[in-house]
């Protein structure tokens, strides 16, 4: 039987499809290249891995790597979204225990996903475990104090200590949610492209986004 959570992510991508022929990805190539000073060559050949990928085709830009897979607990369910016309592979698992062998992955990215794992620490060590020694991790997460259904998980802008020392933070932005949906609910695409610094001295409880790209030696 499906766990609360899980209806709440697929009821949530049904609400998006809803309208539209088919759910939209053209945002996610400017977010794994040029947000994080990367270029298209910089993939190709590199085998590429995204935690918590949902159904919208995140890895149908990196046409000229030699592998992408999209890992996310309903990725069987979301095939009656269209993720059966995609070119990657979708693998259906949980981030805790990701079915690869030790450095499989040159790339691993983890995009507004991080929070909405059960088990943050396993994880972290299978992100470590997967990556291959000169590759990156690549990581963009809500930061929130109130967990939620869909997002249980709850951590501060220190997150990026605990993937030491297996990676070296290269570099991290803090930025404060800009835009919001009809919904409600903050924007973090549109967010990270204005790109507001988040204002530490302004006390209010809010949301804030994290980005971060790591080395692993």
């Amino acid at each position: 039987m499906p766990t609360p959570k899980a209806e709440a992510e697929l009821a949530f991508w049904v609400s998006r499809l809803q309208g539209q022929e088919r759910l939209s990805n053209d945002h996610y190539e400017y977010f794994y290249t040029t947000y994080f000073g990367l270029d298209n060559e910089f993939y190709r050949g590199n085998k590429v891995l995204d935690i918590g990928c949902g159904p919208r085709g995140s890895l149908e830009w990196a046409t000229g790597v030699d592998l992408r897979i999209g890992i996310d607990p309903l990725a069987e369910a979301y095939r009656h979204l269209g993720t059966d016309l995609h070119a990657m592979f979708y693998v259906a698992c949980n981030a805790e225990d990701l079915p690869f062998p030790a450095a499989s992955f040159d790339v691993v990215c983890s995009l507004n996903s991080l929070d909405h794992v059960d088990q943050v620490g396993k994880v972290i060590h299978e992100i470590g475990r997967v990556t291959a020694p000169g590759g990156i991790f690549l990581l963009l997460t809500d930061i929130h104090e109130q967990p939620t259904v869909m997002e249980p998980s709850t951590f501060t802008w220190n997150i990026v200590n605990r993937f030491q020392p297996a990676f070296t933070l290269m570099d991290q932005r803090q930025v404060e949610y800009t835009v919001f949906s009809p919904e409600g609910y903050g924007d973090m695409y549109q967010s990270l492209r204005r790109g507001v610094p988040y204002n530490f001295e302004d006390t209010r409880v809010r949301d804030g986004i994290l980005s971060a790209r790591l080395y692993k030696p």
